[in-house]
C-alpha cells in the first residue's frame, strides 16, 4: 500500500507509525510538510514554502482561514511532485489544524482519508475563559474563536475517520462528529525513556545533579500561562523556604507556543520571574532554556518531583515522557491530566490556581522521596500500559487501514 502523511511539522505525531510503515518493503510512504519538517528513513518528504503574512484586506474573522487556504495551495504544489513520481496514496493521514487537509479529499477521492483531530476551539470547557487573570472575549473575540475551527470542520466532513490522542481532546469536538473520531495516542518510546538510578545532569555552573538529589523540575516547550508557569513561579518562594537544599531546574523556551504575548511585550518568563525574584534564592533556581533531547531525558531521570500544569488544552508529550521516566508527577487537577493520571495512584493532582496547595505538595514530595516510590512505579506502569509506542501504533493502524 501507499501511505501519505501531511503535517507542517512532520513527523510530529506521525513519527512512529510512519517509521513502522516505511520499514515494510511492501509499502511506499511519503510525507508533505513545511520548511522545518524533518526527514525519516524510507519516507519521501516534500517540503513546501510558506510565508505566513496576513492580508490586510481580508476580514479579521477570515484571516486565519485565508492563511490556511494559502497553505493548502502550497500543499497542492508539493503533491504535484509526488504525482510526477507516480505516487498515488491508498491512505492519507493529515493534521486538520492548519488548512493542509483542505485539498486532500478533492485530490485523492478514492483514498482512505484520516484526519488528525488535536483540539477544537470553544468558549467553555477549554483554555478560553479558564484563567480569570486574563481578559474575557467579547462577541467579536468569540466569533473569531469559532471561525478558527473552519478547516477542521471541512476535514471532519471530508474524512473517513478521525483520531484524537486522548479521550478528553476528542470530547472537545462537536458531539455529532465524535462518533467518527477514534482515540489513538501517538505513543512514547518507553524503552528509551525509562528510569535510570545512575543518571546525572550537569548544570551550567558545573554542579552535577544525580538521581536521588533533591531536584524539582518543570518542563514546557515555552514558559507561559497556558502551562501554568505563573502558578509554578508563585509557589516557588514557599518551596525554597521549606526546602533549603532543593535545586529547581526549569527547562523551556521564552517564546509563546499558545495564547497571547504579555501586554508589555516581555517574555512570560521575565514577567513572572520579576514578580517573585525578590523572594527567591537565585543560586538554586536554574533556567536552562530549550534542552537537547538527551539532556532533557537526563533531567527527568534525576528529578525528585516533577511539576506539570496545564489549562484544559492539548496534553504535552513531556507529561507522558515524565511518567515513562518514573517521575513523581505533581499535576494540575484539570481535564487533560485526569485523562492520564489517577490521583494517588500514578501522580498527585492539585487545583490549578491553588498556589499554597501546590507549594505544600511539592515540599512534602521533596522531603520524603521514599514515600513517592509507589507513585513513580504507578506512573511508569501507566506509561507502559497505555502510552507505549507499540500499543499506540496498533491503535493508529486500526484507524488508518481500510475496512476489510
Amino acid at each position: 500500500m501507499q501511505f501519505l502523511f501531511v503535517h507542517n511539522n512532520f513527523p510530529a505525531q506521525f513519527r512512529f507509525v510512519a517509521e513502522h510503515l516505511a520499514r515494510d518493503p511492501r509499502h511506499r510512504v511519503a510525507a508533505v510538510g513545511a520548511a522545518g519538517a524533518r526527514d525519516l528513513p524510507g519516507v519521501r518528504l516534500e517540503r513546501y514554502p510558506f510565508n505566513d503574512v496576513g492580508h490586510a484586506s481580508v476580514h479579521p474573522f477570515a484571516r486565519r482561514f485565508d492563511r490556511e487556504a494559502r497553505r493548502a495551495e502550497q500543499v497542492l504544489y508539493a503533491l504535484n511532485a509526488l504525482d510526477s513520481a507516480g505516487f498515488v496514496p491508498d491512505v492519507v493521514v493529515g493534521h486538520s489544524g492548519w488548512g493542509e487537509t483542505l485539498p486532500l479529499r478533492a485530490k485523492y477521492q478514492k483514498a482512505r482519508f484520516v484526519a488528525y483531530c488535536e483540539f477544537y476551539y470553544r468558549d467553555t470547557g477549554g483554555d478560553v475563559h479558564f484563567d480569570p487573570e486574563f481578559p474575557s472575549l467579547g462577541v467579536d473575540g468569540l466569533t473569531h474563536l469559532r471561525a478558527k475551527n473552519a478547516s477542521q470542520l471541512v476535514a471532519l466532513a471530508d474524512c473517513d475517520a478521525g483520531m484524537s490522542p486522548t479521550a478528553w481532546q476528542r470530547s472537545t469536538y462537536p458531539v455529532e462528529f465524535q462518533g467518527k473520531i477514534a482515540v489513538a495516542h501517538e505513543g512514547v518510546d518507553t524503552a528509551a525513556v525509562r528510569p535510570d538510578p545512575s543518571a546525572a545532569f550537569r548544570l551550567p555552573n558545573g554542579a552535577v545533579l544525580r538521581a536521588g538529589s533533591e531536584v524539582l523540575t518543570y518542563v514546557a516547550r515555552n514558559l507561559e500561562p497556558m502551562r501554568g508557569f505563573h502558578v509554578f513561579m508563585r509557589a516557588l518562594p514557599e518551596v525554597l523556604r521549606r526546602r533549603p537544599e532543593a535545586q529547581v531546574v526549569i527547562a523551556g523556551g521564552h517564546d509563546v507556543s499558545y495564547g497571547a504575548t504579555s501586554p508589555d511585550g516581555r517574555s512570560w518568563k521575565d514577567v513572572y520571574l520579576s514578580e517573585v525574584a525578590h523572594r527567591l534564592d537565585a543560586r538554586r533556581v536554574h533556567f536552562l532554556g530549550s534542552l537537547p533531547y538527551a539532556d532533557y531525558l537526563s533531567l527527568l531521570q534525576v528529578s525528585r518531583a516533577h511539576v506539570y500544569l496545564t489549562y484544559p488544552f492539548v496534553l504535552s508529550w513531556s507529561l507522558i515522557e515524565a511518567m515513562s521516566a518514573g517521575c513523581l508527577i505533581i499535576g494540575s487537577d484539570t481535564a487533560p491530566l485526569r485523562d492520564a493520571i489517577t490521583h494517588g495512584r500514578d501522580g498527585l493532582l492539585v487545583p490549578f490556581f491553588d498556589v499554597d496547595r501546590l507549594a505544600g505538595t511539592i515540599s512534602e514530595a521533596l522531603a520524603r522521596p521514599g514515600a513517592g516510590l509507589d507513585l513513580r512505579q504507578g506512573a511508569r506502569a501507566t506509561a507502559l500500559n497505555r502510552f507505549d509506542r507499540r500499543r499506540a501504533l496498533a491503535a493508529q493502524l486500526q484507524v488508518m487501514m481500510p475496512p476489510g
